[in-house]
């Protein structure tokens, strides 16, 4: 939170300095510690409930431009060995905007934020061309997502090498049906 401080609000392209927020930061506090240990050790570390209210806050005020992805594959025999020697990283590519979809409806996001936190933002910042937007002339990347299609996440529809997630055996109102990469579905 204290670092939010260096930070100030406004468009992507207008600033000198940007910042991007990782899911668990939004998602987990320090006291999911005792839930999850160290499959949720990523850095900078899971922080309390007022960091994250912070950074929730920062990212709705426009001072936090990205959502980004932490997908380090780390295996379940990596993560071990307590805080010191367990290995940092969490895979969460494949449930980020599942994820993001169920803060927006708790009320953390909208989902507009959530879709310019991750596609229009990112396509301004990294100025990719014809990307983040659907306009026409530009590459068709979609995702279409079913909402109150309650979807479990388990073992097997892990896509990760590393088979695992801090997610398994939660149950997202949100499932992706469809994803379209340069107009292609994958």
């Amino acid at each position: 939170a204290r670092e939010l401080e260096l930070l100030q609000k406004g468009c992507v392209d207008d600033k000198q300095i940007t910042a991007e927020v990782c899911l668990p930061h939004l998602y987990y506090t320090d006291a999911d510690y005792a839930t999850y240990g160290t499959r949720i050790k990523c850095n900078p570390a899971v922080k309390t409930a007022a960091d994250r209210e912070a950074l929730r806050k920062a990212l709705c005020d426009g001072v936090i431009d990205v959502i980004g992805t932490d997908h380090a594959p780390h295996l379940l025999s990596d993560k071990v060995g307590g805080s010191l020697k367990a290995a940092s990283g969490i895979p969460t590519i494949q449930y980020v905007l599942p994820a993001m979809l169920e803060l927006a409806d708790q009320g953390v996001i909208t989902l507009a934020g959530v879709v310019e936190k991750m596609a229009h933002n990112p396509a301004i910042l990294y100025q990719v061309k014809e990307r983040g937007f659907i306009r026409e002339g530009y590459r068709a990347d979609l995702v279409l997502v079913k909402p109150d299609a309650q979807h479990a996440v388990n073992t097997e529809d892990i896509v990760s090498k590393c088979a695992w997630s801090p997610f398994e055996g939660h149950a997202f109102r949100w499932d992706i049906t469809q994803t379209w990469v340069n107009g292609h579905a994958v």
